[in-house]
C-alpha cells in the first residue's frame, strides 16, 4: 500500500540517542521499516523545545539539517525538497522524506532565515511548539495571542519561498489570525478533532473547515490522549472515529495522516509503521471505499505538495 504521512519526531530522537532514521531498534519509524510500502513518504520534523529561542534554536535546527543530510547520503531514502520529487518514488517500492520544523522559533526572530530554512530543504514549519515565540503563541501559552508584528511579515515571507504554514501547536487567536491572512493553503500536519476528543490540541469544527476551504491538509494524529478522552482505551477504532468526523465535514480531499510516531504515546494497535496496513484494513473494513483510503493515506498529500509547487 501507499502511505504519506505528515509528520514525525524521528530524526531529532534518533540524533539525540544515537541511532539512524536508516535503520534502528526501538523506534517507530526508519526508512528501512518503511521499505515494505509502495512508496513511503515521511515529512520528518526538527522539533525545537520551548527553551530554546533566539542564536541557540537555530543552532539547534542547522545540527538537526546537518544529521538529516548525513543520513540521506546513505541512499536509503530520496529527499523530497519539492512536488517534482515524489514522481520518481510512485508506481513501486521507494522510501522519501521531508524535512520539515516543528517550531518557528527556529528562525530565531530573523525574517532572512526563513530562506534560509528553505534553502537547507524545510517544506513544512509550524509556526510554534505549545509555547509562544517571536511569531505567535501556542496551544498552552498562558497569555494567548495572535500573530506579532514580525510574525505578520514571517508569514508572506514563508509562502513566497514555499515552506508550508502548519498550524498544529498553534493557539486559537494565532490560527484565525494566519488563517485571515494567509494566501496559499494552511496545513494542521498532526491534529484531531474536538467534538470526538476535547484535548485543546485538537482542531474545531470550523478550523477544519478554514483549512479545507483554503486547500489544506489535516494530518491524524496517533497520539493516544489526541484520540480518545481517557488515553489509556484509545486504540484504533478512536482514529477512525475522528476520520469519519472530519470525512462527514467534507473532509475527503482534506484528510491526510499525520502520526506523531516517536514524539508520542501510541493507542492499542498501534506499534509504528509496521501498523499502518492494520490501520487502513480497519478504515476498510468500516466500509470507507478502497480510493478513499488510498486518498487519505497517500494521495490527498501527494497532490497537495505537487499543487503547491505547481507540478499537478
Amino acid at each position: 500500500m501507499r502511505y504519506f504521512d505528515l509528520h514525525c519526531d524521528t530524526l531529532d530522537g534518533a540524533l539525540m540517542s544515537g541511532k539512524s532514521i536508516v535503520k534502528n531498534e526501538g523506534m517507530h519509524v526508519s526508512a528501512e521499516k518503511g521499505k515494505h510500502l509502495s512508496p513511503y513518504v515521511q515529512c520528518t520534523a526538527v522539533f525545537v523545545p520551548d527553551q530554546l529561542r533566539g542564536e541557540d534554536a537555530l543552532a539547534f535546527f542547522e545540527r538537526h539539517a546537518d544529521f538529516f543530510e548525513a543520513e540521506a547520503k546513505s541512499g536509503a531514502f530520496r529527499v523530497v525538497r519539492g512536488g517534482e520529487d515524489l514522481l520518481p518514488l510512485e508506481g513501486g517500492p521507494g522510501v522519501g522524506f521531508l524535512l520539515t520544523v516543528e517550531g518557528g522559533a527556529a528562525i530565531a526572530g530573523k525574517l532572512e532565515n526563513v530562506a534560509h530554512l528553505r534553502e537547507r530543504g524545510v517544506r513544512m514549519m509550524t509556526l510554534t511548539w505549545n509555547g509562544s515565540n517571536e511569531i505567535g503563541s501556542g496551544v498552552r501559552s498562558e497569555d494567548p495571542f495572535g500573530l506579532t508584528l514580525f510574525g505578520r511579515k514571517v508569514i508572506p515571507e514563508m509562502e513566497r519561498v514555499g515552506i508550508v504554514v502548519d498550524l498544529s501547536h498553534a493557539s486559537e487567536r494565532l490560527f484565525w489570525d494566519v488563517a485571515e491572512r494567509a494566501e496559499r493553503p494552511i496545513v494542521a500536519s498532526h491534529s484531531n478533532a474536538k467534538s470526538v476528543c476535547g484535548h485543546a490540541r485538537n482542531l474545531t469544527d470550523d478550523q477544519f473547515r478554514a483549512i479545507k476551504e483554503s486547500g489544506g491538509l489535516v494530518g491524524l494524529n496517533f497520539y493516544n490522549a489526541f484520540l480518545n478522552d481517557d488515553p489509556e482505551k484509545a486504540d484504533i477504532e478512536d482514529l477512525y472515529a475522528h476520520a469519519e468526523h472530519f470525512l462527514a465535514l467534507g473532509g475527503e480531499k482534506t484528510l491526510a495522516m499525520g502520526s506523531d510516531f516517536d514524539g508520542s504515546e501510541m493507542p492499542h494497535g498501534i506499534t509504528g509503521l509496521e501498523s499502518v496496513e492494520e490501520i487502513a484494513n480497519v478504515f476498510l473494513r468500516h466500509n470507507l471505499p478502497e480510493s478513499l483510503v488510498d486518498a487519505v493515506f497517500y494521495q490527498n498529500a501527494a497532490d497537495f505538495f505537487r499543487r503547491y509547487d505547481g507540478v499537478l
